[in-house]
């Protein structure tokens, strides 16, 4: 019987943690999963809210440089990508080679009405600013209740035979 609760616990557990590390713009959803951490990767990033609707991914990119690097925001996917151009002279032997510089793709998924602002590259740190931008027509709005004097006035009052 212990078994069979265990395999009932297993296919009741969720990993959404693939989904929380690649996207930007759904803290109210993924506000639950606060302090989970994510599993490691290449490039390291960082994503962090900036302010209320603004938000800033930070990619480490030590190495590259900002040729070597391109950012595309398409539909609700942000791209990143490194890719060394030439390969570096080398003029003596590397006996530990910690820092990577191999080609990356990273793939980030943006909610609704989030757009890249702004791109920088400082200390070997990417920094892709993006904001949420709700249009007017998708606001919610307050309705003010009359107290019935407003009418509704007849514009036409012809009756097409």
């Amino acid at each position: 019987m212990s078994l069979t609760y265990q395999e009932d616990m297993l296919m009741r557990t969720f990993d959404l943690a693939p989904l929380y590390r690649s996207t930007v713009g759904f803290d109210r959803l993924f506000s639950m999963l606060d302090g989970f951490e994510s599993a490691p990767g290449y490039p390291p990033y960082n994503i962090e809210r900036t302010a209320d609707n603004e938000y800033r991914v930070s990619v480490a990119v030590a190495g590259f440089a900002e040729d070597e690097l391109s950012i595309e925001s398409k539909e609700n996917t942000l791209t990143i990508k490194g890719a060394k151009q030439t390969a570096e002279e080398k003029n003596a032997d590397v006996l530990y080679q910690g820092i990577a510089a191999r080609a990356f793709e990273r793939v980030f998924q943006l909610a609704d009405y989030v757009q890249v602002k702004a791109a920088s590259l400082q200390n070997g740190l990417l920094h892709v600013d993006l904001v949420r931008e709700i249009p007017e027509a998708k606001k919610p709005r307050q309705i003010p209740i009359g107290n019935g004097q407003a009418k509704a006035q007849v514009v036409d009052t012809k009756i097409a035979a």
